[in-house]
């Protein structure tokens, strides 16, 4: 009975959907409006993201330092692998080797630093003295006071030992400048580290975006421009060498002090792209001035002689033996590197500078030959 009952009900009727009314024409994507809009997001989108890459600049410098040492350190890794150890095995090498060089350099160049600096703060009121024995420079001083001027100067900055404080901005300032170079050095080193090992996987995969019809050749191109990389990085290790070996030849001839320290001095600032030079000159000449001004005159002119020679002679030869590249496209690369990235863009546009005519020599040119 009950289920007859249940039978004889009716179903609940499902109410009605609610009418919402029919849909309108679509957005005119031409109004002005729409378009204001859609290009006002656009732009703010581009200056968010702008901002952001200038924010983390500093990352991106590192990350392309890093990657162009592993990058120009691979032909030494390849080769000591060829000999039998494995890629891990001779990434150590390298970096142990490295790391020996380093400390070398610090054993032989901090005490030679630090006692000829402080030669040249004592006698620097006996040399600024001895400048008015010139009469052009006496002259000088009588009319706009320029030697007495700078013994005062000196006086005030050296009587209490503040003159390496005061120069990095205060107490605090050195402590930023230590960190900041030692955390920026070690980022480097562990960066190139990583880079160095997976530098075979990170180039596998890279390949793998690539057609595979057009694998292989893009495979060989990329050999191609890795070598021309550590070819960069060994004609500037042998450039410096040259510096080093002819500063310390030339600093035998004047007499200086610790003329090994100051050719591993040389060699290093030689690896330094651009300013790298001036750097080399200042510690040389300043070296120099700490046995008498007529040695460092003679010490700042003879390096500024094997620059002009370096730059538009040896530097040329060389990168046009080893990368095949002209000497007046390695100096125009130099100098537009320069301008657009600084200190980075003069490090990478020699041998970005080679890899391009080395695209062009082989993919470029052959095409157009067939057109």
């Amino acid at each position: 009975m009950a289920i007859s009952e249940r039978m004889k009900r009716k179903p609940k009727e499902t109410p009605a959907p609610a009418d919402f009314g029919a849909a309108g024409a679509p957005i005119d994507r031409g109004h002005p409006f729409y378009f204001g809009f859609v290009a006002t997001i656009g732009a703010l989108s581009a200056f968010v993201l702008m901002r952001a890459l200038a924010s983390a600049s500093g990352v991106f410098v590192l990350i392309l330092v890093a990657l162009f040492l592993a990058t120009g350190l691979n032909p030494a890794v390849e080769a000591i692998r060829r000999r039998g150890l494995s890629r891990a095995g001779a990434v150590a090498v390298i970096f142990v080797a490295v790391i020996a060089f380093v400390g070398l350099f610090a054993a032989l160049i901090v005490p030679p630093i630090i006692s000829q600096g402080t030669n040249l703060i004592e006698s620097a009121p006996s040399l600024l003295e001895s400048l008015k024995n010139n009469a052009t420079i006496a002259n000088l001083n009588d009319q706009y006071g320029i030697i007495d001027t700078l013994q005062k100067k000196l006086s005030s900055v050296t009587s209490d030992g503040t003159l390496l404080i005061t120069a990095f901005g205060g107490v605090i300032g050195v402590g930023k400048s230590v960190l900041s170079g030692t955390f920026t050095a070690l980022t480097i080193l562990v960066l190139t580290l990583y880079f160095i090992t997976s530098l075979p996987q990170a180039t596998e995969l890279g390949l793998k975006l690539v057609p595979a019809s057009r694998r292989p050749r893009v495979a060989a191109l990329t050999e191609a421009i890795i070598s021309r990389v550590g070819a960069f990085v060994g004609s500037q290790i042998l450039v410096s060498f040259f510096a080093a070996i002819f500063m310390t030849v030339l600093a035998l001839i004047l007499g200086l002090p610790s003329p090994v320290a100051i050719g591993i001095i040389i060699f290093i600032c030689g690896l330094v792209p651009l300013i790298g030079h001036f750097i080399g000159a200042s510690v040389y000449t300043v070296i120099a001035l700490t046995q008498s001004i007529t040695i460092g005159v003679a010490a700042f002119i003879g390096y500024v002689v094997y620059v002009q020679v370096e730059n538009y002679i040896l530097t040329p030869k060389i990168m046009k033996r080893t990368l095949n590249v002209p000497g007046a496209v390695t100096i125009i690369a130099a100098l537009l590197g320069t301008s657009l990235l600084g200190l980075v863009g003069g490090l990478l546009a020699v041998p970005v500078a080679a890899s391009i005519i080395l695209i062009l020599e082989e993919v470029v040119y052959p095409r157009a030959e067939k057109s």
